[in-house]
């Protein structure tokens, strides 16, 4: 008995410690190597990754023979069987098309891009390597369907299907599963602080509703990042790229962009990685003088000018009145003020660029540790995130983000069939401040504003009595009130500027100060592997809110604001076999969430696929979406100059009060104190709507007032349908879809305004306290009255050309249907109607050379958001870029320009114009 116990352990042990080894090469059909293809053991999770050079050694404990699956993103997949021990392969693989790419984003399992029930679009290794824009989130805006809006050099927005601006609250960015959204600001601020390009694996993205899957926040889609895994791609690699930016405003400028990544697999069951990026350059300088109160006017036609990229001219004040004050102090004669005319004046402001020095910064690095303690797919992590920067924000004011900080951390259990992660996103404002008060508070620190609209005023009266004509009066009395004004670049200029930076409150300074941070936590199980009847999944989320600025943004005087909300939902899939070579793929799912706030509401998706001789796919979808007031639509509480924001939150109405100044009419007429507190709650329970107001200044008429009294926020809802195809003929590849949405509760701003006296709709004193500008105006957080709905399409060709040419384009409408008779409801549309996009290349068009070209057009469009409303015009711009492969030193070097024509262009009213950027790059083992 012991010498067959001896036996059985000795086999055991033979069995348990025999390895199969299998060396060799992936190229494609060039005989170029192929970095990064995956070769994995078929019916296992067992797998290696080429290095640069694309060689692979693969060892496992299975005996032969058994089955390897070679793949890489763009070519087609490849099985090969093994035979015996120490074989070495010679593989080729044939490029394929997109569609045979496998995605997870859309069911949150993996499948055929082809077979996707909803549209989506993918961004990969080779996209980065080919593209010609100067970095991978840069290219993104090549994508079909696509919009990117470009804030700054370093911040740019990314969205589908309209609505947005750049606080682009309704589009969801992950991150290897974490949201990085900015818990300040509650929406994603670019690539300012996410991914370093050099450990980018791919870049999917979901158009449209996607809520019943990924919850409140992904209303109009979601982007997802993901990097590469230590344990698949270990080494060094690392991205150089300089150059200059070159715009009218700004000049020519450096550029610099540098990234690193190193990774090392320790064994098979520790890995870890380490990343860091550094870019800096200069960026689009604003230096619109256009008056954004009269499109095309400027100072000298417009006593009440107020410049688009000039500041400090926000504050302005009807100088009759100023006149009716000064005649009563008997600072002016009796009678002085019939000599006024009834206009509304404003202050001389400074240019943008007086008050920022356009610096792009972004420095960002992360670093993980991954732990497979059964060397199969169970996977423990941990992944640290921070980022710092300075860029250019454009909200309801012009901010300069400068030394912004924000961290992620995150812990994630996984296999391939679950994934519990948990983590936590905080972020410090450092030594942003907004310009628009920084421009008013430098003329303040010289001069107040009672000051100096009682000299105009005084000089007003003087220069018409000495027989001036009124423009000569209007001039004189600048003139004076501006006499001693400080300069940019004078030292009481700087002294004021500094101190005005560095104080968080805004009637004295501008500082953006805040410290907010959120914790979530989300899972997901996957029970495919336990039956063949259906695919079924479950998951959920939490997540948790702290704000904490200070009472500089938010209403949290008196420290943090915390709430909280959760969702839960499930999926069932199906595939049924039609026929020989069809098959229908029915999708089926469900979700439910709740803020503490309101009532919880279900996202349900139904969705079918059928497929046809793999080459042709038809699918249609039908789905619900949700989304929560954010942060800002609840608690904010800012003077934001033009308007008062204030949030809708139930507790959040009273918590927000300010004091305002009565005219002396006011006073002396109608027995008004000198100055009035009013709360929040007023823009909600006492007001009219700002058109109405200004019919009343015309016309006179009180009846031409409406009242407001706008609903306090609720969460917004949306129905959508879409349909789709997607086909391959021979060498052409098509790729369409159209939808149709409809909004219920849709959430934005709605101008008021509130009369400091009396109650709106009295029809009496409300309407005194109006017409002699007692009143506030208020950027209102609440639900449009009006039906909204939007509809488009998108189609997409791809195919090769002269054989080995790469030709594609895609033309995408988009339409906004809108009751307009709304008007003080803003939607924030923000979409062309029209835009095309193409691209030509060959990436190997010689021995390890190869370029590319796109190009991009865009229909003009009206620009809607807070900080003003004006016409986008249409551009034409192109991107091209060259490139050339040194295997022996595993380099690959490329030239690149984008707006090649350099005619400049913007995406959104107020910003920047976008000029061109021209580089070199070295990629090293990448």
């Amino acid at each position: 008995m012991k010498t067959i116990l001896k036996t059985f352990v000795l086999l055991f042990c033979v069995a348990s410690f025999a390895q199969t080894t299998v060396k060799g090469t992936v190229n494609d059909a060039s005989g170029l190597p192929l970095p990064g293809a995956n070769i994995i053991v078929v019916g296992t999770s067992t797998g290696v990754v080429t290095d640069f050079d694309g060689n692979f050694t693969l060892t496992v404990s299975q005996n032969p023979p058994f089955s390897i699956q070679v793949s890489s993103v763009g070519f087609e997949t490849l099985s090969q069987e093994i035979t015996k021990n120490n074989e070495t392969l010679a593989i080729t693989l044939n490029e394929g098309s997109f569609l045979d790419e496998v995605i997870v984003s859309a069911s949150r399992t993996p499948e055929r891009i082809f077979e996707s029930p909803v549209t989506v679009e993918r961004f990969g290794i080779k996209d980065i390597k080919t593209s010609a824009s100067a970095d991978f989130y840069g290219g993104l805006e090549n994508l079909k369907g696509v919009d990117v809006n470009t804030n700054s050099l370093t911040f740019k927005s990314v969205n589908t299907r309209g609505f947005a601006t750049f606080a682009n609250t309704r589009f969801m960015q992950l991150v290897d599963g974490m949201d990085n959204s900015t818990p300040a600001l509650n929406f994603p601020i670019g690539n300012l602080v996410g991914m370093i390009e050099t450990d980018v694996q791919s870049v999917e993205l979901l158009p449209g509703a996607s809520s019943a899957l990924y919850g409140a926040n992904a209303f109009n889609g979601v982007l997802f990042m993901t990097s590469k895994n230590p344990f698949d791609t270990d080494g060094i690699s690392t991205s150089l790229k300089r150059g200059m930016t070159s715009q009218e405003a700004a000049g020519d400028n450096t550029y610099t962009d540098f990234g690193i990544r190193m990774a090392h697999k320790f064994s098979n069951k520790f890995a870890a990685k380490v990343n860091f990026g550094w870019l800096k350059g200069t960026d689009w300088a604003a230096t619109s003088e256009v008056d954004s109160d009269m499109i095309g006017g400027t100072r000298a036609t417009n006593l009440n000018y107020n410049g688009i990229n000039v500041y400090g001219d926000e504050v302005s004040t009807g100088i009759k009145e100023v006149a009716v004050a000064l005649e009563a102090l008997g600072v002016l004669p009796a009678g002085a003020n019939a000599l006024v005319p009834n206009v509304a004046v404003s202050r001389t402001g400074y240019n943008e660029r007086d008050l920022t020095n356009y610096n792009a910064e972004s420095i960002k690095a992360d670093w993980g540790l991954y732990y497979r303690p059964f060397e199969n797919d169970f996977e423990i992590s941990y992944i640290g995130k921070v980022g710092t920067g300075s860029t250019i924000y454009q909200g309801i004011n012009r901010y300069a983000i400068n030394n912004f900080f924000q961290e992620q951390h995150k812990l994630e259990v996984k296999n391939d069939n679950f994934y519990v992660r948990g983590y936590v996103v905080s972020d410090d404002a450092g030594d942003s401040y907004d310009m628009v008060f920084t421009g008013i508070n430098i003329n303040r620190a010289w001069k107040d504003d009672k000051t100096w609209f009682g000299e105009y005023a005084g000089t007003y009266v003087q220069s018409t009595l000495g027989g001036a004509t009124d423009a000569q009066a209007h001039a004189n009395a600048r003139a004076v009130a501006d006499t001693g004004r400080f300069l940019p670049g004078s030292a009481g200029f700087q002294s004021a500027y500094n101190t005005s930076i560095n104080d968080p409150d805004l009637t004295t300074g501008s500082k953006f100060q805040d410290a907010s941070k959120y914790y979530h936590a989300d899972g997901n199980y996957n029970f495919a592997h336990l039956t063949d009847v259906v695919d079924i999944q479950v998951g959920g989320s939490f997540r948790q809110y702290s704000l904490n600025s200070s009472g500089t943004i938010y209403t949290d005087y008196d420290g943090a604001i915390n709430y909280s909300e959760f969702g839960a939902y499930t999926q069932i899939q199906k595939e049924l076999e039609l026929s020989a070579d069809a098959k229908l793929k029915l999708t089926g799912s469900v979700r439910y969430d709740k803020s503490e706030f309101f009532d919880g509401f279900f996202s349900p998706r139904l969705s079918a696929g059928v497929t046809v001789n793999r080459n042709h796919n038809f699918r249609a979808s039908a789905q619900t979406g949700f989304r929560n007031p954010t942060t800002q639509d609840l608690f904010i509480g800012l003077d934001a100059g033009r308007a008062l924001l204030v949030g809708s939150a139930p507790n959040n109405l009273e918590r927000y009060s300010n004091v305002f100044n009565v005219s002396q009419t006011g006073q002396a007429a109608f027995g008004q104190p000198s100055t009035i507190t009013q709360t929040g709650s007023a823009a909600y329970n006492s007001s009219y709507t700002a058109s109405s107001v200004g019919m009343l200044g015309v016309t006179g008429n009180p009846a031409d007032l409406v009242v407001a009294n706008p609903d306090v926020v609720k969460p917004e809802q949306v129905t959508a349908f879409e349909v789709g195809y997607r086909g391959k003929f021979d060498n052409l590849i098509v790729d369409f879809s159209a939808y149709h949405n409809t909004y219920k509760d849709f959430i934005s701003t709605e101008i008021v305004v509130a009369p400091l006296y009396g109650v709106a709709g009295d029809g009496g004193l409300s309407v005194a306290s109006i017409a002699n500008g007692d009143y506030t105006a208020y950027s209102a957080y609440t639900n449009s009255r009006a039906e909204i709905k939007s509809y488009g399409a998108s189609i997409g060709l791809s195919t090769k050309v002269f054989s080995d040419f790469d030709l594609s384009g895609s033309y995408t409408y988009a339409k906004l249907d809108e009751d307009k008779n709304f008007p003080d409801f803003n939607t924030n549309f923000n979409t062309p109607e029209h835009k095309f996009k193409a691209s030509f290349g060959n990436t190997a068009l010689f021995e390890n050379f190869g370029f590319n070209v796109s190009y991009r057009f865009s229909d003009d469009y009206f620009w809607e958001a807070s900080f003003g409303n004006g016409v986008v015009e249409q551009f034409h711009t192109v991107d091209a870029q060259i490139n050339y492969s040194v295997p022996s030193i595993k380099s690959t070097f490329k030239a690149g320009a984008t707006n090649l024509l350099g005619t400049e262009y913007n995406t959104a009213f107020g910003t920047g114009n976008i000029g061109s950027i021209y580089f070199l790059s070295w990629t090293i083992n990448n």
